[in-house]
């Protein structure tokens, strides 16, 4: 008869499993939406762990939906082909050629890519951009910066029936305008409009900071909407965390749970996050 050593990671594995009971019985059925971005689309070996996590949220009966983003990539796709862009206060002008080289790599590239790495994994990803079942509707953000849009109407059907088939949604930030025109979309903006339209349970940001700081530096785990306002009057919220914070008030304001900045350089981020009391990032709430 062989004889079984206890091995202390093996207990301590237990253990973790045990206390995430509560958590997953809190958020079985949940819809949680995962703005994809920054460290976590880095390498292989960071998507494949995202990836695994996504699945396992499904396997426990949480209903993940992904957005994502591409900035780097579409850049790279640019330059290769040699087309250049025009910038108004910093912000790149989206003409139709550049339209249709963000729309190349954020439905094409990058979308199958996040999708691939799910179905590695034994999930079921389907890619979806903004312009698939009128997802997203837009209206031009600024005439100034040509084919950017602002979701103006949502239409979140077709991702409930993708729920209803155990279904992993990926979404491209890509919408349509009432004419016909394709618009490009701010990553955190589609995802708190689709969090929004969908009335999820969570809204995650996955970016690589490590959240929300007050003015001594230190991360503050949980605020108020409140909080966020008096602390951006103050200057103590500053230049890239703005947008995203903006984001998550809307979230929040619009019926979705709780907005959580995640911070997605560390390892299972997502998990950690929602299954334990630890948490990685700064939590919003209304």
């Amino acid at each position: 008869m062989k004889k079984q050593d206890m091995n202390r990671d093996w207990i301590a594995t237990a253990e973790t499993l045990s206390s995430a009971l509560p958590y997953l019985q809190r958020y079985d059925g949940a819809i949680v939406v995962v703005k994809l971005g920054g460290h976590a689309m880095g390498s292989d070996e960071a998507m494949e762990t995202f990836a695994r996590d996504i699945v396992l949220l499904r396997q426990v009966g949480v209903n993940p939906v992904i957005v994502h983003g591409g900035g780097p990539m579409i850049n790279a796709m640019l330059e290769k082909l040699q087309i250049k862009s025009d910038f108004v206060n910093g912000k790149r002008v989206t003409d139709a050629a550049t339209m249709e080289v963000v729309e190349m790599v954020l439905s094409g590239v990058v979308n199958k890519r996040i999708v691939q790495a799910i179905n590695r994994q034994g999930g079921a990803g389907v890619g979806l951009s903004g312009k698939d079942a009128n997802l997203i509707t837009c209206t031009q953000a600024d005439p100034d910066l040509g084919f950017v849009g602002t979701p103006s109407q949502m239409d979140p059907s077709v991702l409930h029936h993708l729920f209803e088939q155990d279904m992993i949604p990926v979404i491209a930030p890509i919408g349509a305008g009432p004419n016909g025109e394709t618009f490009n979309i701010n990553g955190d903006t589609a995802a708190g409009a689709i969090a929004s339209a969908l009335k999820a349970d969570r809204l995650l940001l996955l970016t690589d900071v490590s959240g929300v700081k007050n003015g001594a530096g230190e991360v503050v785990t949980e605020l108020k909407a409140a909080d966020v306002e008096a602390m951006t009057r103050d200057g103590v919220i500053i230049g890239g965390m703005i947008p995203k914070t903006e984001t998550a008030l809307a979230a929040v304001r619009s019926g979705v749970r709780a907005c959580t900045i995640v911070d997605g350089r560390v390892p299972n981020a997502v998990l950690l996050e929602l299954f334990t009391d630890h948490g990685a990032g700064s939590m919003i709430r209304p």
